[in-house]
């Protein structure tokens, strides 16, 4: 069987076979709505390198194993399954010059296992997963590219990144990589054997400064989990102290070295400006009250001896991450394909949202701008009401949207966790990112989700 797919792009041919050459190029690639591991990748695409990754299909976990062949760069290179569900796979990348742009031919021959059983009953399926894979693929490279370029004229940098393994760091290593920088991560566990890793442990105070020497950018996504479990005494102990020792061991040591970075961004949240109800809220408003205001003022806090060494300082400040494997959105999407979707309480709490990947290169265009400094909404310019949420969410779903989920239901389900996560809300704007340049991608929520699920009707 045979699946065939062009993109287009206005790039030149080998800016793009020099992105696809990348090792974040796999996780860029692979669509918003799947799970997978990269277990090793070698780091390059000549013959004989091998990637091998997992994915879930149902209850178990495949494991595909890619070698690489026919590399003739910049015009093509191709790769073998040799191990995985098909009963073979070898699919052709060819780039295309076409004066300045470039057009990446896609083809790929394989067979379905189970012979003629697999023809009849799994052929359509595999179509339709490719068509919907291949377009995400086809969005996302288009837009990486794009948002290279507008830097293009920058040197490369060199980024140290904490917090390089949750949602936002995986995707945002993976972006950066592919953009020719040099990519590290500050990790807790033990090095591995010839990755781009450097050793701190927080809790401790272990990090050695001559290590984080000669970075340019440091990045500092890290913290426990302020949504990921009920909030015990001890876990509202442990959001607070994760952060203030990982940020001020960071930014004490950043400030202490002979050669500093230009640039210490910090990830904190929206939930700074605490619950408002409809008041609009940008970067100049007051900060507001309660436990996760209180954490986040003293978390932008412990960045203060950076900032005073002459380090450029930016905190983001993180509304609500659309991802389709976690977060807000991940933990909504089992209930709502059940039709169980609905708005929370009188819905009438406000929802400011950001795409994934205006997350990503909202950062990219801060740390490469020369002039952004200081507090950063991280937020789209249209957030939405709870149930305004909910409806357009049932609409991409095509699932139904009335069933209202009771706030007692919640809070015997998230504790006091359901009243910032759930049931209050913030109307923030983007102001001064968008004063310092930047063009959001997903403006409108519906677009948003449309891509980040792979529905686009």
């Amino acid at each position: 069987m045979k699946f065939e797919y062009e993109t287009r792009t206005e790039t030149p041919r080998h800016e793009v076979f020099n992105w696809f050459e990348r090792k974040g190029s796999f996780i860029r690639l692979m669509p918003p709505w799947e799970v997978a591991d990269l277990v090793s990748s070698d780091d390059s695409l000549e013959d004989g390198a091998k990637r091998i990754f997992r994915f879930p299909m149902g209850p178990i976990k495949m494991t595909w194993v890619a070698e690489h062949t026919g590399y003739n760069p910049p015009e093509k290179f191709e790769d073998v399954m040799k191990k995985g569900p098909f009963s073979s796979w070898h699919h052709v990348h060819r780039f295309v010059d076409t004066g300045g742009s470039t057009i990446v031919q896609e083809n790929i021959d394989y067979k379905l296992p189970l012979g003629v059983l697999g023809r009849v009953f799994g052929s359509r399926m595999v179509r339709k997963r490719l068509d919907r894979m291949f377009k995400a693929r086809e969005v996302r490279l288009i837009r990486d590219l794009e948002r290279h370029s507008d830097f293009s004229h920058i040197s490369r940098k060199k980024i140290l990144i904490a917090g390089s393994s949750g949602l936002i760091g995986t995707q945002l290593v993976a972006f950066l990589d592919t953009g020719g920088h040099d990519v590290w991560r500050l990790v807790r566990r033990r090095i591995k054997d010839g990755e781009k890793e450097i050793f701190w442990n927080p809790d401790t105070g272990e990090i050695d400064p001559t290590d984080i020497e000669g970075f340019d950018i440091v990045i500092h996504l890290g913290g426990a989990g302020i949504g990921d479990k009920r909030w015990s005494k001890k876990r509202k102990e442990l959001i607070v102290s994760s952060r203030k020792n990982s940020t001020t061991l960071l930014s004490d040591t950043l400030s202490s070295l002979e050669k500093k970075p230009e640039v210490f961004l910090i990830a904190s949240a929206i939930g700074y400006y605490g619950d408002r109800g409809d008041e609009i809220l940008t970067e100049k408003s007051p900060h507001g009250e309660g436990f996760l205001t209180e954490t986040v003022l003293a978390w932008e806090d412990y960045s203060q001896s950076a900032r005073k060494s002459g380090i450029r300082v930016i905190k983001i400040r993180n509304g609500i991450v659309l991802s389709a494997i976690g977060g807000a959105l991940g933990r909504m999407l089992l209930p709502w394909k059940m039709g169980g979707g609905g708005r929370i309480g009188n819905g009438k709490q406000w929802m400011s949202w950001i795409s994934m990947d205006d997350e990503i290169y909202a950062i990219h265009h801060l740390i490469m701008s020369k002039e952004t400094e200081g507090a950063y909404n991280l937020t789209a310019p249209n957030p939405a009401r709870q149930k305004v949420f909910a409806k357009v969410l049932g609409k991409v779903l095509r699932r139904p949207a009335f069933a209202p989920i009771p706030k007692i239901s919640m809070r015997i389900l998230f504790g006091e966790l359901a009243g910032p996560l759930l049931f209050e809300g913030q109307h923030v704007l983007p102001s001064r990112l968008q004063q310092s340049g930047y063009q959001f991608v997903h403006e409108k929520l519906e677009q948003a989700l449309r891509d980040t699920l792979g529905v686009w009707r």
